[in-house]
């Protein structure tokens, strides 16, 4: 998951987050909206979306024996020989839609690089080094415990959800997640010794 968004930004795409924990229709809802050139997809992908939903799509099946990025290059592409700038899309996160239809926001290339910039004068080396990547990534949290974490040269523990941790122990340095879930991290004594920073991720 983590190569493929990188690969995507790299290639001077954006990327639109698609989760296959999410119920079908609405994945099938982003897709016609969104109306994606490409999508990245293993079998857990495929099922959550249908076979209906793939119809129209160019899709590049990241389990196959033989992938299409095969015989390219294994170098960067030169981001100014494509013409890609800050002002270029990064991803396309879509809202809950808790109050109507679900919009997609688009984010910029600057707009990240504003938080990264950010971050990287608010926590210490120290507090980032190990963070926990629990995050859906079709929510924008995932933005943070992601890329803030790789530009700094940081390591990222990959897990279900926040509440991996009561079960398998891992001495991360920071926790990003919702106030339900450290509640129960601490009433099960599930949160490491190792944790720096907590962010409790709060909206309304």
């Amino acid at each position: 998951m983590v190569v493929g968004l990188l690969a995507i930004l790299k290639a001077g795409g954006a990327y639109l987050p698609l989760d296959p924990a999410y119920p079908s229709a609405r994945l099938r809802q982003i897709v016609e909206d969104a109306a994606p050139r490409l999508l990245l997809c293993d079998a857990a992908g495929r099922a959550a979306l249908g076979p209906e939903a793939l119809v129209d799509l160019t899709v590049v099946d990241l389990e196959t024996a033989t992938p299409a990025w095969a015989e390219l290059p294994a170098s960067n592409p030169d981001p100014h020989a494509l013409g890609l700038g800050p002002r270029h899309l990064a991803y396309v996160i879509y809202t809950s839609g808790s109050t109507g239809t679900p919009k997609g926001v688009m984010v910029e290339h600057h707009s990240t690089v504003n938080l990264l910039h950010w971050s990287s004068g608010v926590f210490a080396e120290s507090e980032i080094s190990r963070t926990l990547f629990s995050t859906s990534i079709s929510f924008d949290l995932s933005v943070y415990e992601c890329f803030v974490a790789l530009s700094q040269g940081s390591s990222l523990y990959l897990v279900e959800d926040a509440l991996a941790l009561a079960q398998t122990p891992l001495d991360v340095s920071l926790i990003n997640t919702v106030p339900s879930a450290i509640a129960a991290l601490v009433d099960k004594q599930a949160v490491p010794a190792s944790t720096r920073v907590i962010n409790l991720a709060v909206s309304g």
